[in-house]
C-alpha cells in the first residue's frame, strides 16, 4: 500500500513514502503540486485517510500516449473519491450532537445553573456613595453584603435600615475599624460587641457575620460571640486607585463561581466600579448573592 503524509512547511511540499525518486525531486524542487487526484479513501477510527495518484507536469506529458488510459483512472478516482467524502460526511453528521455537548459543556436535558458571586463593601456606611451605590443595585435588581464599622451605623442609621429594607445582609466590621493584634484582643471583642448592639437595635435582627479589618482574626470569638468570620478572595484594592476602569477590571478578570469580592462603599470611584462590574458579569450569566448563600447554599 502507497501511505503518504502531506504536510506545510516554510514552502508547500508534499512528503511521502514509497514513491519515485525522480517525481520526489520533481515536486520538492517546483515547490507545489500540480496536479493530485483522489485514488482512494478510508476511514481510520474518526479520521478519514486519504490515499493519492500525485504527477506532475512532466510525468504528465511522458504519458500522453496513455491517454485513455489515465482518463479512466481519473473518472474512477473522481466517483470513488466523492462517493467516500460523502460517506465520510454522513459519519461526521452522526457525531456532530456529541461535539455539540462537549464544547457547550451542557448534558442533554440538563438546566442552565447560573454562576453565584458575592459582593461585599467595607467601611461604611458613606453618607453620599453608600446611597448612590444601593440606587445602582436596587436598578439592576442585585443585592450584596455591607460590613459597616459601628460608628457610621451609629451616625446614619437610616442607610442601615435601607439596607435591610432592600434585601442587603448587614454585617460587623468592629467600631472603629480596628485591626486585632495580640495585645488588644479584649478591646477588639468589646469593639464587636458594641457593634452588634448598635446594628441590632436599628434593625432588630442578630448580627452573624463579621469582616475583621486586615483580615485579622481569632477563633475562638467564632464560639465565643456566635459569630461566623467572611473573607474574600477577590481583591481589586480599590481604596488605594482612582481609576474606577482599572478597579472593575481587576475584578471581572478574576471573577468565578462562587467568589467574594471585596471593595469599599467609602470612595466615589468605588462605587463606580463596582456597578461596571455587576453590568459586565451579569451579561456573563452571574447571579450576585450575598455571602450567607455563598456560604452555606
Amino acid at each position: 500500500m502507497h501511505w503518504m503524509r502531506i504536510w506545510k512547511a516554510s514552502r508547500t511540499r508534499f512528503l511521502y513514502s514509497r514513491f519515485d525518486d525522480r517525481h520526489r525531486t520533481d515536486i520538492e524542487q517546483k515547490g507545489t503540486l500540480e496536479f493530485c487526484a483522489p485514488k482512494f479513501l478510508f476511514c481510520c477510527q474518526e479520521l478519514p485517510v486519504v490515499r493519492m495518484h500525485i504527477f506532475s507536469v512532466k510525468a504528465v506529458n511522458g504519458w500522453m500516449k496513455m491517454k485513455k488510459t489515465l482518463v479512466g483512472i481519473l473518472v474512477f478516482d473522481m466517483i470513488m473519491g466523492m462517493l467516500c467524502l460523502w460517506a465520510g460526511g454522513k459519519r461526521q453528521d452522526t457525531t456532530a450532537p456529541a461535539s455539540q455537548e462537549v464544547s457547550t459543556g451542557k448534558i442533554a436535558g440538563e438546566e442552565d445553573v447560573a454562576k453565584k458571586i458575592a459582593l461585599t463593601f467595607d467601611d461604611g456606611p458613606h453618607p453620599r456613595y453608600t446611597e448612590q451605590l444601593l440606587d445602582g443595585l436596587k436598578e439592576r435588581n442585585v443585592v450584596a453584603t455591607f460590613f459597616v464599622t459601628g460608628e457610621n451605623a451609629q451616625n446614619y442609621p437610616n442607610i442601615i435600615r435601607r439596607e435591610q429594607e432592600e434585601g442587603h445582609l448587614i454585617g460587623n466590621h468592629t467600631y472603629s475599624h480596628i485591626q486585632l493584634t495580640s495585645g488588644n484582643r479584649e478591646t477588639f471583642r468589646e469593639e464587636l460587641v458594641k457593634t452588634n448592639e448598635i446594628l441590632e437595635n436599628i434593625t432588630g435582627e442578630k448580627v452573624s457575620f463579621v469582616r475583621p479589618p486586615y483580615g485579622s482574626w481569632d477563633k475562638s470569638f467564632e464560639k465565643e460571640l456566635n459569630m461566623f468570620p467572611v473573607l474574600w478572595n477577590i481583591d481589586p484594592l480599590d481604596w488605594c486607585s482612582h481609576n474606577a476602569e482599572c478597579i472593575a477590571a481587576k475584578v471581572v478578570e478574576n471573577a468565578g463561581d462562587g467568589d467574594i469580592i471585596l471593595m469599599h462603599d467609602y470612595y466615589d470611584t468605588s462605587v463606580t466600579a463596582a456597578l461596571e462590574v455587576v453590568d459586565v458579569l451579569q451579561k456573563r450569566g452571574f447571579q450576585f448573592v450575598t455571602v450567607e448563600e455563598i456560604l452555606f447554599d
